[in-house]
């Protein structure tokens, strides 16, 4: 025993024995992060980032989440630390976390430096692709150890994406607007997750060379852009009253072939898996609107 001892012993004094455990990774702004075990106690400091989490099978680290954590079910219940954007910072410490995700787009630089100060391990998320999604499963499971849960997640999510591309490859493309807001008037450039799905679908965002990721517009731009569709969110589940203004300009080609679609914005504009269910309604609009373009009695495509 005294021999087994001695040799456990020397093992533990060996160089990088201590750290056989750390997990050492690079988020989304290409800086190194390390944490010596994984991660125990996760605040998540934006909706998607929860939602993702609790995909990648890390649900159980989360102690706490920002408003509007609402999907799944179980993160309804958990501590809430102010919103994405005006975030708690008492309530953030109070939870001890040994991890906390931020949202590179949505979080204050100020409020991460903070908690890079307070020596809490800040991991900063921004997925701009439907690959980044499938990452992000894949380094929340790593960060967490929930690497089977999350990875298949991840090939799941892939899988989906793949049959959606194949499904409407070669579909002829049809030029639409995505509308963000009303007051002030937004949309979103050809950078951003949306513009994945647009393209996936067929569609050229009008857009899309803005410099902006989320840049807000004239009406004056639309009209001139003159979009064959225009699709909108808003703030929650019931189609905005705003979508249906732009029949106040019958030349508007969205406006003239009836293109004036909705989606959820649960389902579009968060980068989680369940973006690929928003995706698929998209696809689904502007296959109508292609549809329309069709000649009576002639027959259509799927």
């Amino acid at each position: 025993m005294r021999v087994f001892l001695i040799l456990i012993a020397t093992l533990l004094a060996l160089p990088g024995a201590s750290t056989a455990a750390e997990i050492v990774v690079r988020d989304d702004t290409g800086r190194e992060l390390r944490l010596p075990g994984p991660a125990q106690r996760i605040v998540s400091l934006a909706p998607h980032i929860t939602e993702v989490l609790f995909a990648a099978g890390a649900g159980e680290r989360i102690v706490g989440v920002v408003a509007y954590s609402d999907y799944p079910e179980a993160a309804r219940g958990l501590p809430q630390v102010g919103g994405y954007s005006n975030l708690d910072m008492e309530a953030i410490t109070a939870l001890r976390p040994d991890l906390v995700i931020a949202w590179s787009s949505g979080n204050r630089g100020a409020h991460l430096e903070k908690l890079g100060a307070l020596g809490i391990p800040v991991y900063v998320n921004e997925a701009r692709s439907f690959e980044g999604v499938a990452r992000s499963l894949e380094m929340f499971g790593r960060l967490a150890a929930t690497e089977a849960t999350a990875n298949t997640a991840a090939q799941a999510f892939r899988a989906r994406r793949d049959a959606l591309a194949q499904r409407y490859a070669g579909r002829a493309p049809v030029r639409m607007f995505y509308q963000v807001w009303a007051q002030p008037l937004m949309t979103i450039n050809g950078k951003h997750l949306i513009s994945d799905a647009i393209r996936l679908c067929g569609g050229i965002n009008v857009f899309d060379d803005l410099a902006t990721l989320a840049p807000s517009i004239g009406v004056e731009a639309v009209l001139a852009a003159n979009p064959e569709a225009i699709v909108a969110s808003g703030m929650d589940a019931a189609r905005p009253e705003w979508l249906d203004e732009w029949r106040r300009w019958p030349d508007l080609a969205a406006s003239a072939a009836g293109n004036l679609y909705f989606i959820a914005p649960e389902l579009i504009q968060r980068h989680t898996p369940r973006i690929l269910d928003g995706t698929a309604q998209l696809c689904e609009h502007l296959q109508a609107a292609r549809a329309k373009r069709v000649a009576p009695g002639v027959n259509r495509p799927d």
